[in-house]
């Protein structure tokens, strides 16, 4: 009877421990994928009963990113990033003072123990970085989307503080991004507005909406809400009197670049245009496109594989109501992807967890717009100066048919000012590079190619 009246008391020393334990502040831990360490770093706020967490991912200098909800209950941490794609859950262990439990983003997931304490990543070499005191003016500035009740952060950058100045708006690709579209440890935002800025042009980047700084829901957003939050962009730049409201750009890289289409139709105030990677086919065909090229698995039948992604197409952009869809969708996967990934000896657990990713993906407003959505038909009607650069070595978004998709489109509205150039050797952030693969990004210490930000400036100043 002694013997468990102690044991009893340990547990509710050990339960009292965690319960009262104050677990703000920084935690960081790091994850395996592969061969690779990813290492995360999450802020926790408390405010009353309530918990906020930032999550930063040093390794691809990540930072900012706000996960919808935090809930601490006897002992278990659960960080609910369903608006940003990802998710935590962790049970405290006591004897070891750690939160150990999974990170699950898209279909991967990988085992994560936090530890409390910050953490400091040796920065990896990217020399095209700029150092302040940068030799010309920055802001921090703020605006408002009332609309979608969204305040959006980002940084305006001008050649001086006195003057007048033409700007460029930058919009990012898809994801969640910072303003300086942060990934694999590059900044090429921050490396593009720097070069423009020092050439006489103005820049204004900011972070996507429920992102960095900027408030809202970045997982319930589709192209158009995007497209919004630039619009509020330059509603803001008009209210200044340092920007020529004659000469406002957009610049979009990947999905940027067929947002920035949608808002020089709905907008008399954009004088050019400037698409980084874009494309000129449809969501749909693009999804058909990346399924093959970007797909982590080998399959027998490339003909029936094709077949099954549209249908899965179908499925997702039809009328339906969304739980007759998610139920046809879940039938669909389980017939179509279940076998090739047995057949690959891939565990049922984690096929159960692709399907359930790609279901989850499927299903968001993002995607299903996105699907239905040809940018062709929004830069057939463009009227201003239009400029278009591909990598020759994209593996995202392939050049030669999407600057043809966006050349036919320039030709049939009548377009009388545009130039379309495919770089050679650049990958899809326009990196130079030896294969253009996703994992290369990283390793390759230039951020931009001077030849691509050469291109872009040369265009522009001969606009404005």
């Amino acid at each position: 009877m002694k013997t468990i009246t102690i044991t009893i008391l340990l547990i509710i020393l050990a339960i009292t421990s965690v319960l009262s334990q104050d677990i703000s502040g920084d935690w960081n831990g790091e994850a395996k994928r592969g061969d690779k360490s990813i290492t995360f770093v999450f802020n926790i706020k408390q405010e009353n009963a309530t918990y906020s967490t930032t999550m930063d991912v040093p390794t691809f200098r990540i930072s900012g990113i706000k996960p919808s909800a935090t809930a601490f209950t006897d002992g278990t941490l659960i960080i609910d990033g369903s608006n940003v794609g990802m998710s935590y859950i962790g049970i405290f262990n006591n004897e070891a003072k750690q939160f150990e439990g999974t990170y699950k983003e898209g279909g991967i997931e990988m085992a994560l123990n936090l530890k409390k304490g910050a953490i400091e990543i040796a920065d990896q070499k990217r020399p095209q970085e700029p150092v302040k005191p940068y030799p010309y003016y920055e802001e921090e500035v703020r605006f408002k989307n009332t609309e979608a009740k969204v305040e959006l952060a980002g940084t305006l950058t001008l050649p001086n503080k006195n003057g007048k100045f033409p700007v460029v708006i930058l919009i990012s690709g898809s994801g969640p991004q910072d303003r300086d579209e942060s990934f694999m440890g590059h900044k090429p935002f921050l490396v593009l507005s720097d070069y423009l800025t020092k050439q006489g042009i103005g820049v204004l980047r900011f972070d996507d909406r429920g992102n960095g700084e900027s408030t809202g829901d970045f997982g319930n957003a589709t192209t158009e809400d995007f497209s919004k939050d630039v619009m509020s962009a330059i509603a803001y730049l008009k209210t200044r009197n340092d920007v020529d409201k004659k000469n406002i750009g957009l610049i979009g890289h990947s999905e940027g670049g067929i947002i920035a289409p949608l808002v020089a139709n709905n907008s008399k105030d954009i004088a050019f245009i400037v698409l980084l990677a874009s494309t000129g086919i449809s969501g749909a065909e693009l999804s058909v496109m990346q399924s093959k090229t970007l797909r982590q698995f080998p399959v027998k039948d490339e003909a029936s594989y094709e077949k099954n992604t549209r249908k899965a197409i179908a499925i997702v952009t039809s009328n339906k109501s969304d739980l007759e869809i998610e139920k046809e969708l879940t039938t669909h996967y389980n017939a179509f992807i279940r076998p090739i990934l047995t057949s690959l000896n891939v565990p049922e657990e984690k096929i159960n967890l692709f399907i359930e990713s790609q279901l989850k993906t499927s299903l968001q407003p993002w995607s299903r717009y996105f699907l239905q959505y040809n940018p062709a038909d929004q830069i057939e009607k463009l009227q201003i100066p239009v400029l278009s650069l591909n990598g020759s070595k994209d593996s995202q978004v392939n050049a030669q048919i999407n600057q043809e998709g966006i050349r036919k489109a320039l030709i049939k509205g009548g377009n009388k000012d545009y130039k379309i150039v495919e770089l050679e050797n650049l990958n899809h952030f326009f990196q130079v590079c030896e294969t253009g693969k996703m994992d290369e990004y990283r390793k390759i210490e230039q951020t931009f190619s001077p030849t691509a930000l050469k291109e872009i400036s040369n265009w522009i100043l001969k606009r404005i």
